[in-house]
């Protein structure tokens, strides 16, 4: 019976050994595990950090840009404004020279009409004239056509 003793021992303290190591390899595993998840923590942090202090620069940006487009913007209309007024002279001095010149060509075109009536009544006096040839003389004496 004492064979028999030990066997059924044996068959127990092997599962036992076993049941050790696994526990022993479960523990190392679940250490790994922790280091792991401690080590991917810390990551997340960083990471969340770093997305934090992206957000801020890209604010800062944002209002930079924002506070720059603002000033443009306000040059850019003052600008605008002034080329209106320069046109808006530009438009009227253009408009009173176009009116000066018309009147001057009016009155141009009076005294060129007063000329050319001049001037043709002049053609019309001397058409006369040689039309109506002069009297001819013959021994000093005037003879009648």
């Amino acid at each position: 019976m004492a064979s028999s003793d030990s066997t059924p021992s044996a068959t127990i303290s092997a599962p036992l050994s076993l049941k050790k190591e696994n526990i022993t390899q479960a523990g190392s595993k679940i250490a790994e595990l922790n280091e792991s998840r401690a080590e991917l923590l810390s990551r997340i942090q960083g990471l969340k950090q770093d997305l934090q202090n992206w957000r801020s620069k890209l604010d800062t940006q944002v209002k930079v840009y924002r506070d720059e487009l603002t000033d443009l913007k306000k040059t850019l209309n003052v600008e605008v404004e002034q080329l209106r007024t320069e046109f808006q002279e530009l438009r009227s001095t253009l408009h009173q020279q176009h009116e000066d010149v018309t009147a001057s060509l009016r009155n141009l075109g009076d005294v060129s009409k007063g000329v050319k009536d001049a001037e043709e009544a002049k053609f019309e006096g001397k058409d006369e004239e040689v039309q109506t040839p002069p009297p001819m003389k013959e021994n000093g004496k005037e003879v009648e056509n």
